[in-house]
């Protein structure tokens, strides 16, 4: 029988009681319906302006459930006062390639240890070089050990703790045997032994830290990448047929990076102290080039003639350090979806 005039093309089907349970609304209803286009598919119709409540997509509702992680970093105190110290860090090296207020390299003997002034905004040191062009060129020394040594330490233990968790056995006993004997020599003995065969000098004091930072990366790689090879969709992956290279680097290397990514700047740190540490012992950067470490030496015997020259380059490591450190941790606590669910 056909439905009567005016009445929707509504179908009905009928209920185990023997009803017509009807499928649409009714015209003019603030229901959202759904049509058939040309091709046979449904296209959801939204209700009408004013009645109801539409239904729009669902990336609206996604943008407002969760913060975005630069909103959350903004918000986040030791990453932004950590991410201000190591742009401050950065700066200083950036401009030291292009000015100084001084030569770094040029002596003036009658006019050493003078006090802070508007012509030596730091003072000068014993030999009448200006404070403050030492302190810019030694924040551009400190930046390239690190950079060098800690990109050693990253590339070399990242491929060896990844070689560990794909092949496991006899490799991985090897890789971290290996790794627990690298750490019997720390960075500072390491600089000594390799001083006493090819002489002092920033390259050795790189390479010293370099070797140094390859367990630890390797270690943590290898925990990281071992966690993530027992997930569910690693054996997905296997079921489908990827081999063990490939699965390292289209699934393992990219579920670890946050966590590599937090080590680099805590390794960073830990560079620019130990390169520190090596010029106070006079086994890293060489005269005439600025460091921090031997800025530090030199003012040791100057203590109550001009004190100023050991709290400058002191500040200067500690606010270097505890930057990069709380950049870290902010870093952490950002990338970690636990954390950030607390916050």
């Amino acid at each position: 029988m056909s439905a009567a005039p005016g009445r929707s093309q509504a179908s009905s089907h009928r209920s185990p009681q023997g009803e017509g349970v009807p499928v649409s609304a009714a015209p003019g209803r603030s229901q959202a319906s759904s049509h058939r286009s040309p091709q046979g598919e449904g296209i959801p119709v939204s209700a009408a302006p004013g009645e109801g409540t539409p239904v729009s997509g669902a990336t609206t509702i996604s943008s407002h459930a969760t913060p975005g992680i630069w909103r959350r970093a903004l918000h986040h105190r030791s990453f932004v006062f950590g991410g201000v110290l190591t742009a401050l860090l950065v700066f200083s090296a950036l401009l030291s390639m292009f000015w100084t207020p001084w030569s770094p390299y040029e002596m003036n003997l009658p006019g050493k240890l003078q006090a802070p002034s508007e012509h030596h905004w730091l003072g000068t040191d014993i030999f009448g070089r200006d404070v403050a062009s030492l302190l810019l060129v030694g924040a551009r020394n400190s930046i390239l050990v690190g950079v060098i040594a800690v990109s050693i330490g990253l590339f070399i233990g990242t491929a060896l703790g990844l070689l560990a968790a794909a092949r496991r056995g006899w490799v991985e006993e090897l890789i971290m045997r290996l790794s627990d004997f690298t750490f019997a020599f720390p960075a500072i003995l390491s600089a000594i032994m390799m001083t006493a065969v090819f002489g002092a000098g920033i390259v050795n004091s790189i390479i010293a830290i370099g070797i140094f930072n390859i367990p630890t990366f390797a270690r943590i790689t290898r925990a990281s990448a071992n966690a993530t090879w027992s997930r569910e969709f690693v054996l997905a992956a296997r079921a489908c047929g990827k081999g063990p290279w490939r699965i390292t680097f289209d699934h393992i290397l990219p579920n670890i990076m946050s966590v590599l990514t937090v080590q680099v700047t805590i390794r960073f740190a830990i560079a620019i102290l130990a390169e520190a540490a090596l010029s106070y012992l006079g086994l890293g950067t060489q005269p005439p080039q600025p460091s921090w470490g031997r800025m530090l030496a030199e003012a040791q015997t100057l203590m109550f003639q001009a004190p100023l020259l050991a709290v400058f380059p002191g500040v200067a490591i500690a606010m270097a350090v505890l930057g990069l450190n709380l950049l870290g941790d902010g870093l952490r606590d950002l990338m970690d979806p636990r954390l950030a669910r607390k916050r």
